[in-house]
């Protein structure tokens, strides 16, 4: 292990990576030297992500899946181990975004939101924790979101699923710090992404998808003896 690349030798699962923010933390856990799981929903944007990292020397094993759903999450689990060994990191960073007041959505937007930003989490953590668990290491981090923290117009049912995924992810935190596992949320503010329209702002002002993977090296690189459980992320400048 090289200080140039501290975590050659190392395994990360990365959710919804084939693209944004995904992509970006993917990228540079690459260059970390870790070796990749990432799995999203699409074919094409999985073979040019694997393409896009390939350049870094690591081994990357992609993978279709529809995180929201138990069945996929624990085939993808299961290759992972097949393919490259024992996961060490885990970076669920999959989600959507539907924005409009609560009182006009459907039970279906309701679903999809809440499966996807908060179900998944639960399903990749109920995944991996037992292996994780029984070698006594392991970090899971959560990307979350301001929206998590603040409330807003527009945002009742994508507040409500990053609300409830602090909430999971600083009691899970609970659970398994007594197996020298961590847990972890990283919280951005709006990042400048296709993930939501950005009618009206300045990108260059907002947050990029780097300063997201920026935190994760902070989080991944930390002293074994402690662990970063939240990190909230705002631009310097409001967009």
């Amino acid at each position: 292990m090289s200080s140039e690349r501290p975590l050659a030798g190392k395994i990360s699962l990365v959710t919804g990576g084939s693209r944004g923010i995904g992509l970006a933390v993917a990228r540079r856990l690459a260059i970390l030297g870790c070796d990749l799981a990432v799995c999203a929903r699409h074919p094409a944007g999985l073979e040019s992500a694997a393409r896009e990292l390939e350049p870094y020397g690591v081994r990357v094993f992609t993978s279709c899946a529809d995180v929201s759903r138990a069945n996929d999450v624990n085939s993808f689990v299961q290759s992972t181990r097949q393919a490259l060994g024992e996961i060490d990191f885990v970076v669920n960073n999959a989600g959507i975004g539907l924005f409009l007041p609560g009182y006009q959505a459907t039970e279906e937007q309701w679903d999809t939101v809440l499966d996807t930003n908060l179900k998944s989490v639960f399903l990749v953590c109920r995944a991996v924790s037992p292996e994780m668990i029984r070698r006594k290491t392991g970090h899971i981090i959560n990307i979350s979101s301001l929206a998590g923290k603040n409330a807003f117009a527009g945002g009742s049912i994508y507040c409500a699923s990053k609300w409830g995924l602090m909430g999971f992810t600083q009691s899970l935190a609970e659970d398994l710090r007594v197996h020298n596992i961590r847990v972890s949320a990283i919280c951005p503010g709006t990042v400048a992404t296709e993930f939501s329209p950005h009618s009206g702002r300045d990108p260059s002002k907002m947050l990029q998808a780097d300063d997201i993977a920026h935190a994760v090296e902070t989080i991944v690189t930390q002293s074994p003896h402690s662990f970063i459980s939240e990190i909230l992320l705002r631009p310097t400048q409001k967009p």
